[in-house]
């Protein structure tokens, strides 16, 4: 293990050494004169354009159709109807008066 440290460091040493680290050279840049124009005098105002023409009217569109009116909802159906109760006996009921 430390042989393999030693050596893989050795390794690297001499890879980097052999790398050039000096910038190369750059060559100056070459100027270029360009010639400035010189304005004259101004011109004389030209014509004024004629006024255009307005398009015409679109024409209107149709009135849509009225939807159709939706269905009722169903109603329910009637309960059956109970059986009749039973006839009292001989019970008597008597109500007490005021």
């Amino acid at each position: 293990m430390k042989v393999s440290i030693i050596f893989s460091a050795a390794l690297m040493a001499l890879t980097l050494s052999a790398c050039d680290l000096r910038p190369a050279a750059v060559a100056p840049a070459t100027v270029i004169s360009v010639p400035v124009p010189v304005p004259g005098p101004a011109g004389a105002t030209g014509a004024t354009g004629a006024t255009g023409s307005t398009g015409d009217t679109g024409a209107k569109g149709y009135t849509g159709f009225t939807g159709a009116t939706g269905n009722t909802g169903n109603t329910g159906e009637t309960g059956a109807t109970g059986d009749r109760g039973k006839t009292g006996g001989n019970t008597v009921v008597i109500v007490p008066g005021k």
